[in-house]
């Protein structure tokens, strides 16, 4: 074996050794080749390689913060969150808990964007508790995603999606309804029941769960 093959080894050894010891406690890992400025980060979050998080930000517990991240001063991320390669979550942009990024997700938070022409706050992008977003997605800013919604890879959101749609395309449109756990519903009489158990009805076009 020769010695850089046996120090790549004894190396990552040692990473997962960290890796290991991080997450049976309840301090946040965070990889020694990212960069994290806030102390605001949550038990057993794990920020990963080539990620940037500035002071300011927040990020909640038991978050995973994927490679060439950035999370800007400003930007609130909830407890549970899935953040994958690439994405970069500006001020402005909140995140609540248990939401999945894909990765390259590009979110914005200036409408109208000059180069060197600032505003006094940024627009806001809200994605509430649940929401997926697919691999590729845009969201334009002063949007919400609502909770369990699910956003196609590739869609460009240009307005605020209602809680448990599923919208696809450029521009996005609502092609669907999914349930918390991801499988599509389909109604009968304004009523569908998933394989996963939960019954959910249709209000005045909007969809909620059903007691």
């Amino acid at each position: 074996m020769g010695e850089g093959t046996a120090t790549r080894r004894t190396a990552a050894r040692r990473r997962r050794a960290v890796l290991v010891s991080a997450g049976r406690g309840q301090a946040p890992y965070v990889h020694p080749q990212a960069l994290v400025e806030t102390r605001d980060i949550g038990p057993r979050t794990r920020i990963w390689g080539f990620s940037h998080v500035q002071a300011g930000a927040r990020v909640g517990a038991d978050c995973n913060i994927g490679e060439q991240c950035f999370v800007e001063a400003g930007a609130s991320i909830g407890d549970g969150v899935v953040v994958k390669n690439g994405v970069s979550l500006w001020a402005g942009v909140t995140i609540e808990a248990g939401v999945f990024i894909g990765p390259n997700v590009a979110f914005t938070n200036d409408p109208r964007p000059r180069s060197r022409v600032y505003h006094e706050q940024p627009a806001a992008t809200v994605v509430r508790e649940g929401a997926s977003i697919g691999a590729n997605a845009t969201l334009l800013s002063r949007i919400e995603i609502g909770r369990y919604a699910m956003i196609g890879a590739g869609a460009v959101v240009t307005k605020s999606v209602p809680a448990f749609a599923l919208v696809l395309g450029n521009p996005a449109r609502v092609r669907g309804a999914v349930c918390g756990c991801g499988q599509t519903l389909r109604f009968t009489a304004g009523r569908a029941a998933c394989a996963c158990g939960r019954r959910f009805r249709r209000v005045r076009g909007k969809v909620e769960p059903a007691v």
